[in-house]
């Protein structure tokens, strides 16, 4: 191993200067030292990304330079993570990765060969046509394809999608909420596999021949009270008359609608040094824009990206594929009603209800979550749905508390409520008091809970999990109308299996109000309600 090139990371000089990192003779990830480092013996100590860790083993050469290559920090073999075979970052068809601008490893275009690139163009423009055909928007191309094709004539080596955004006449969340659910319903009509990313940002998933799939973000982009926004996370000045009437670009002999002054969208993206190339660019966006496009567009869901990652190798392999205990204790407790197991996770306890002949709808707002629990179900020859619910958006709970509660069954979460920020918890309760009060279920319940001699959880967990206080559970639970029937802590396991010395078991009901007529007809006659329209994880994201 050698001084620059460690399993911690990169020990380079300290500065600003954008570092490419290559691997094998390819680009994996770019860094600026000052920024992304910490001060350590000998220079600055780059940790090496989360998402790379797992394909660091192995033995390779690991170039470390500057953009224009006139500083090279390190040019050599290394060995990495102990292993003896090759050091590569790669897919499971043997695609060359590596990380994006937001964090994800992806495929850069950079190693994407010109058959590929092709298709993503005609793809691009295809969408753009029906976006304007049927769906009545005008799209303009955006970010890193415009940036690529104003700099430098084409695209983005560093790149690894496409992005378009239309620029809408409402000024009101509400109306623009409306307007990109119609333009979804229309984008679906036409063939498109859309995923909802928030109440003005979706993806159009484009497959590709080689087996991958390419995602065309579309983002809206509107002016309120002075102020230009635009998905993802843009806010300051600019005039509408620097985007419309369009303008007209090239990229790669293909001819794509333009804001009406590109540079001075450039300058407002990503600063007044646009024209100097930096793979490893930052947004630097306003906290209160951010916060405001939060509360009008998006809900909360700032950990799902954790949770994608934690339900793709290696992080799902070391959870157990076995009912839980907790599951065991349940069972005999369901009678004849279906179960929602909601933050199912990898399924091993929404399967293991489905092994016995019960309905089951598993519900997780990871989509790598989704895509895993199906694969498993196949394979396990058992009939379950999964399907997404974002608890941290009203307009998901309230869809699935109102169909729920049209079908008796029991709530099921275990390791749910620990994971949970504020304003998704409060949904969650939302959702339990909607779905059971109606039909008599109960809600299972068992989280880590916090007591004075366990008062933090497994450090693999700490980052998206958290101990509860049982009494706090229990309040919340009362105060919006539910009363706790069993209450116990005792010592179990976590997620992975540890021993954990204070786990918190509940069964609690939400009886109906008074006067009110219960629900509950046989559940043969009526199925798990469908679900909202499909949110199919792409193939690129069933990586489990």
């Amino acid at each position: 191993m050698s001084d620059v090139v460690s399993d911690d990371g990169l020990l380079v000089p300290a500065g600003d200067r954008p570092l490419l990192v290559e691997i094998g003779g390819y680009y994996v990830w770019s860094t600026t030292p000052d920024r992304d480092g910490r001060p350590a013996s000998g220079g600055v100590l780059v940790p090496w990304p989360e998402v790379l860790r797992p394909h660091l083993v192995g033995t390779g050469r690991v170039r470390v330079a500057t953009v224009e290559g006139d500083l090279v920090v390190h040019d050599d073999e290394v060995v990495l993570g102990g292993g003896d075979g090759p050091l590569e970052i790669v897919d499971r068809r043997g695609r060359r990765l590596s990380v994006d601008k937001v964090g994800h490893l992806t495929r850069s275009f950079a190693d994407t060969d010109e058959a590929i690139r092709e298709e993503i163009l005609a793809g691009t423009r295809r969408a753009i046509d029906d976006l304007h055909e049927h769906a009545g928007v005008a799209a303009y191309l955006n970010y890193g394809a415009l940036l690529g094709a104003i700099r430098e004539g084409r695209m983005l080596a560093h790149d690894s999608d496409t992005d378009l955004c239309y620029l809408s006449p409402h000024d009101q969340p509400a109306d623009i909420i409306a307007e990109s659910y119609r333009i979804t319903r229309a984008m679906r009509a036409r063939g498109w596999n859309v995923l909802r990313m928030s109440g003005g940002d979706v993806k159009l998933l484009l497959p590709l021949s080689d087996g991958g799939v390419c995602h065309i973000d579309v983002f809206v982009a509107f002016h309120l009270g002075g102020t230009f926004y635009q998905l993802g996370n843009r806010s300051g000045h600019l005039p509408r008359e620097a985007i419309v009437p369009f303008s007209t670009i090239e990229l790669h002999g293909h001819e794509f609608p333009a804001p009406r002054d590109p540079e001075a969208m450039l300058a407002f993206l990503y600063g007044p040094n646009w024209r100097t190339p930096d793979p490893s660019f930052r947004y630097a966006d306003p906290v209160d824009g951010v916060r405001r496009l939060d509360g009008w567009l998006r809900g909360w869901r700032t950990d799902m990206g954790s949770w994608t990652e934690f339900f793709a190798p290696p992080g799902v392999l070391r959870v157990e594929q076995t009912p839980s205990p907790f599951a065991q204790w349940v069972e005999p407790q369901l009678g004849d009603l279906p179960v929602v197991d909601i933050g199912s996770g990898t399924g091993r306890d929404a399967i293991g209800f489905a092994r016995s002949g019960r309905r089951v709808l598993a519900l997780d707002h990871s989509r790598g979550s989704v895509a895993l629990v199906r694969r498993r179900a196949r394979r396990a020859k058992v009939q379950l749905a999964a399907e997404q619910i974002i608890l941290g958006e009203l307009r998901s709970t309230l869809t699935w508390g109102t169909q729920l509660a049209r079908d008796p069954h029991h709530l099921y979460a275990r390791d749910l409520l620990g994971c949970l920020e504020e304003e998704a918890t409060e949904q969650f309760w939302r959702l339990a008091r909607l779905a059971l009060r109606p039909g008599g279920g109960r809600l299972f319940l068992e989280f880590a809970a916090r007591t004075p001699t366990a008062r933090a959880v497994d450090d693999e967990l700490a980052p998206l999990v958290r101990r509860l206080d049982p009494d706090d559970v229990r309040a919340a639970i009362e105060r919006t109308g539910g009363v706790v029937e069993h209450l116990e802590v005792r010592p179990g396991h976590d997620m992975l299996g540890h021993p954990d010395p204070a786990v918190c078991r509940i069964r609690a009901a939400w009886p109906p109000a008074p006067g009110a007529r219960l629900v509950a007809p046989p559940a043969a006659e009526h199925p798990v309600p469908a679900a909202p329209p499909p949110t199919d994880p792409s193939p690129s994201e069933e990586r489990a």
